[in-house]
């Protein structure tokens, strides 16, 4: 089977080869072997210019129908006898019908039906139909019929051929598409990867080096802030690596590492305590409640959103901050809500302007059709606000 489709292949990139080797056969038998006793005669020329041709019956089958057409009209008007390769013209109706224009297909047709006409008449005696109208009739109707049944059998390879490559395109564009929405999801799975990342990482480092320069500072006064100090780096840390073993398990596909709980609403209050007890002075306030219940993304987007900005707080925001959490159930959905009033991003020379924890804090929310704005507030300081509404069934 394999060597079988090895062939079909092999010939089907070597078409000219092939018919090449095909039309000096049927050459070599019905042209040349016929007629090669005889010292002059016009029919191995007919024969060779009915022959000939069939090499570009697939790659030229419009110069190659005109030729045998050429030699046919030549070979009536000089009166010369038929010959053996004159099937040669059903091998031409096949071809223009199979692999010719359809213009060129029709005309085919129609010129070898008029030539069956035109080689009755001329050859009537010949054949012995010229006295008889019955047999003009049958041997007319039987070349009719072949002519027909190549042009037909030319016409369903043709339409195969199409189909075929109709099919073949479309496999090439879904693999295509394919393709770009494997890039699209992985480019997506970046962002979502970049932005865990950034959340869990900043965060915790933030948290860890405020920590480590308030201890230096304090233990010099006063050595007993020193452990507790460490237990909350230490915690933090924990913490952090937690999140990054939840995060690398749901890359290797370790059902138990994503099966983990992830942050919601309920955690934020314990994020905020973990804040204070760095050091900020953070206040958190949760006022209305909830019509319905969000998605689990949506929650960890919140609690996302609402580390984001402590993180950002720390960061930027300069000593002896006051910062204030509001979490506000509204008949739309949630509303979060994080200001300080220190310095802000702005005014911090270590900072760039928006990055890449605000983008992703945007591209959280906007994921669940929700609103995100941040910038200086007009009392000074720096103001987070998101807005995550309910998904409707």
């Amino acid at each position: 089977m394999d060597l079988h489709h090895h062939f079909v292949r092999w010939m089907g990139k070597h078409r000219q080869l092939v018919d090449a080797l095909l039309a000096g056969f049927l050459f070599l038998f019905f042209g040349l072997l016929p007629y090669a006793s005889m010292s002059y005669s016009l029919q191995l020329p007919v024969s060779a210019g009915l022959l000939l041709p069939l090499a570009w019956r697939r790659t030229r089958p419009v110069l190659a129908g005109a030729a045998v057409a050429l030699v046919s009209i030549l070979q009536w008007a000089l009166g010369i006898d038929l010959v053996p390769a004159q099937f040669s013209i059903f091998m031409i109706v096949y071809a223009l019908a199979a692999f010719g224009p359809r213009w060129a297909s029709l005309g085919g047709l129609g010129l070898a039906i008029l030539g069956a006409i035109m080689a009755l008449t001329r050859y009537g005696e010949f054949m012995g139909v010229s006295q008889s109208p019955l047999a003009f009739l049958v041997i007319f109707g039987f070349s009719v019929s072949l002519i027909l049944v190549c042009w037909a059998f030319g016409d369903l390879a043709r339409n195969r051929r199409l189909m075929v490559q109709t099919l073949e395109d479309r496999a090439r564009r879904l693999e295509v598409e394919r393709q770009q929405e494997r890039d699209l999801a992985a480019a997506d799975e970046r962002s979502h990867i970049a932005r865990e990342m950034h959340d869990i990482i900043a965060h915790s480092l933030s948290v860890i080096i405020t920590q480590a320069d308030g201890a230096r500072y304090a233990s010099a006064a006063n050595p007993d802030v020193a452990p507790q100090t460490l237990e909350t780096i230490a915690e933090t840390g924990r913490a952090s690596l937690r999140e990054m073993r939840r995060l690398l398990g749901v890359l290797r596909g370790d059902e138990a590492s994503s099966t983990r709980p992830l942050p919601t609403l309920e955690d934020i209050p314990i994020l905020v305590d973990t804040l204070r007890s760095s050091g900020l002075d953070a206040h958190f306030t949760l006022t209305g409640k909830p019509r319905r219940t969000l998605p689990p993304g949506a929650e960890l987007t919140a609690y996302r959103v609402v580390q984001e900005s402590l993180t950002n707080i720390l960061k930027h925001a300069g000593p002896n901050v006051h910062a204030t959490i509001t979490q506000t159930w509204t008949p739309r959905g949630l509303e979060l809500q994080t200001d300080d009033d220190g310095r802000g991003a702005a005014a911090d020379p270590t900072s760039a302007g928006p990055g890449q924890g605000i983008r992703g804090m945007g591209e959280r929310v906007k994921l669940y059709e929700g609103t995100l704005t941040a910038g200086p507030a007009q009392s000074g300081g720096f103001s987070v606000r998101a807005f995550i509404p309910y998904t409707e069934a």
